[in-house]
């Protein structure tokens, strides 16, 4: 993999709304409203890599969230400049890190920090917000309730790293090869969950994030069994008491199906993650 270390600075190429920040291996664009005191959202993409909520795709989205009050922060944390090329051992603590580099800026509101992610990137916010307590907010698109391999060739390393050191994960067994050789990614994600110890051993702590959450997954997912995953999820919450508000929310459709229900993020966020 290649890691670039850079000292943290700020280059405002953009005079109405967009700064760039480079920070240790990842690449990083703050965009901010006229207002002052704008809670941040943190916006974090899966396994197409690069830095998804830069592109233009997501231009009007972000233009809504700045509309609504809201600062955004998107972050590539690998395949993109100055970022590992793999999704692969990726260290939490360089999107953390991140974050608080963009909190310097005189208009985010330190104190409310949301993190939204679409697939991989779902999981890796709830893993982000597991680990830091100042994370207030998790908005998590078609995510697993677990932690899987690296998207490399051999799949025999962790997706993610803490403290230099790899993550529990379910690895590829003998029941899934088939599939993967077919291409067929929901059974080989079905058939890999059936290592129920593994499966433990590698459970997102989402008992320890500290605030909302809110889960839209797929019914009809080609890629995993994202549905079901979030119903886990929601399981374990209510076992553990959890005292903030949760929601889980099935959309009808394939695994890019609730891209096209973003006004249920912003009815979740006016009510339980207000901009003003």
């Amino acid at each position: 993999m290649r890691f670039i270390l850079l000292i943290p600075f700020i280059i405002i190429f953009n005079l109405k709304a967009q700064i760039h920040l480079k920070t240790s291996n990842t690449e990083t664009i703050l965009y901010v409203g006229k207002n002052k005191c704008q809670p941040l959202i943190v916006g974090l993409g899966g396994s197409e890599g690069g830095n998804a909520w830069s592109s233009d795709y997501w231009k009007k989205t972000r233009d809504q969230f700045l509309k609504k009050g809201y600062s955004f922060l998107a972050i590539g944390y690998f395949g993109a400049k100055g970022t590992p090329k793999l999704l692969e051992k990726i260290a939490i603590e360089d999107i953390y890190n991140a974050i608080k580099t963009a909190i310097k800026n005189k208009k985010v509101n330190a104190k409310k920090i949301a993190i939204i992610g679409g697939s991989r990137g779902a999981d890796l916010a709830m893993l982000v917000a597991s680990y830091y307590k100042d994370i207030n907010c998790v908005i998590g698109l078609v995510p697993s309730h677990a932690i899987f391999p690296g998207n490399t060739n051999h799949f025999t390393s962790s997706s993610w790293t803490y403290n230099k050191k790899e993550l529990p994960f379910i690895p590829v067994n003998e029941a899934s090869v088939p599939f993967i050789m077919k291409r067929d990614l929901r059974g080989a994600f079905s058939a890999m969950l059936k290592d129920t110890i593994a499966e433990k051993k590698a459970l997102i702590k989402v008992g320890k994030i500290k605030g909302p959450i809110l889960l839209i997954s797929a019914t009809e997912d080609e890629i995993a069994p994202t549905k079901e995953m979030c119903d886990k999820i929601i399981n374990r919450l209510k076992n553990k008491d959890f005292k903030y508000y949760k929601k889980h929310i099935p959309i009808k459709g394939k695994h890019s199906a609730p891209l096209k229900h973003f006004n249920l993020v912003f009815d979740f966020l006016k009510e339980h993650f207000p901009s003003k």
